[in-house]
């Protein structure tokens, strides 16, 4: 038995629920992790797991032998990258999941001058709006919008998002152009919905201006889930939509947006990078996390009111 190796596979099964999940993210098979587990069990003598044909739950023994194991391995992983050349270029795979407009407007383009900094790492890079489960998917972190709802993650706050009301030419000519975001709960308007993942309902937003503050929800016959489609509904003519700055900001230079309401603002949505706790935060998530907050303080700062 290597212990390391069954070391990894029993904190993963605890972090998992599940030696099915810590074998698929392990990429080994479930018969050589429970095989592990077991032989760690033998060796220490104590019953680390509670097996039932539903879930496996970890002993009080295990709980605390696995706090131990988290250092263990944290201390495996500093030994590598202490070595002056391992420090200089931190290497290995790193898993992350992003929005795909932040992905596709901003991270992706910026990827090249990451990869020439840090040649030695594999990004593995889910692109995506849905909610993801980072212990039970096995991802390093992700990128998400709005306030985190999840406390038992770690996050670091790394930009702001700045929101418009915008819609096309097209729409504007068909329906008209509201003056007052009331309108747009008025039967001749539509909004496109977006599906929040956490909700699967599309958000009402809050508008202020001045004294005055409504939340407007609006009537839509297309309410989608990703980030990219949703801009490309709204450029197509379907209804009003609530953009980053970011995203609209080139269909507004094309004349493909018209901005609405230009004495009204929304509140700034929060974007964060959230990373699963109690698991050692290697060199390359360090870069990682720091790269994107770079990129974000230049194209959404965090504002006062989030700071």
């Amino acid at each position: 038995m290597d212990r390391f190796d069954a070391m990894q596979a029993f904190a993963r099964v605890v972090e998992t629920g599940s030696f099915t999940k810590a074998a698929e993210t392990l990429h080994m098979s479930k018969t050589s992790v429970t095989q592990l587990v077991q032989q760690l069990e033998a060796r220490l003598r104590v019953r680390l797991l509670n097996r039932t044909t539903r879930k496996v739950n970890v002993t009080a023994d295990g709980a605390a032998y696995y706090e131990r194991v988290l250092r263990v391995l944290a201390d495996v992983d500093d030994a590598e990258t202490s070595l002056s050349s391992a420090a200089a270029l931190p290497r290995g795979r790193l898993r992350v999941d992003v929005p795909s407009p932040l992905a596709r407007m901003i991270l992706v383009p910026a990827l090249p001058a990451f990869h020439a900094q840090y040649p030695d790492i594999q990004l593995d890079m889910g692109v995506s709006d849905r909610m993801v489960d980072i212990i039970g998917e096995n991802v390093d972190c992700v990128v998400r919008g709005g306030e985190l709802t999840d406390l038992s993650l770690m996050a670091r706050h790394i930009g702001d998002l700045r929101l418009g009301v915008y819609a096309a030419p097209s729409y504007l000519a068909r329906a008209g152009t509201p003056l007052h975001p009331r309108e747009l709960e008025d039967s001749e308007h539509r909004i496109v919905g977006f599906l929040w993942a956490r909700t699967g309902k599309p958000l009402s937003y809050a508008m202020h201006s001045g004294n005055e503050s409504i939340k407007v929800q609006g009537r839509y016959v297309l309410s989608i889930d990703d980030g990219n489609a949703y801009l490309a509904a709204g450029v197509a003519g379907m209804g009003v939509l609530w953009l980053p700055d970011y995203m609209a900001k080139p269909h507004l230079a094309n004349g493909e947006l018209v901005r609405l309401f230009e004495g009204w603002h929304l509140d700034p949505m929060p974007l964060y990078i959230a990373f699963p706790p109690n698991r050692h935060v290697s060199a390359k998530l360090r870069v990682f996390i720091k790269w994107v907050a770079g990129l974000m303080a230049e194209h959404a700062p965090v504002t006062d009111r989030h700071s």
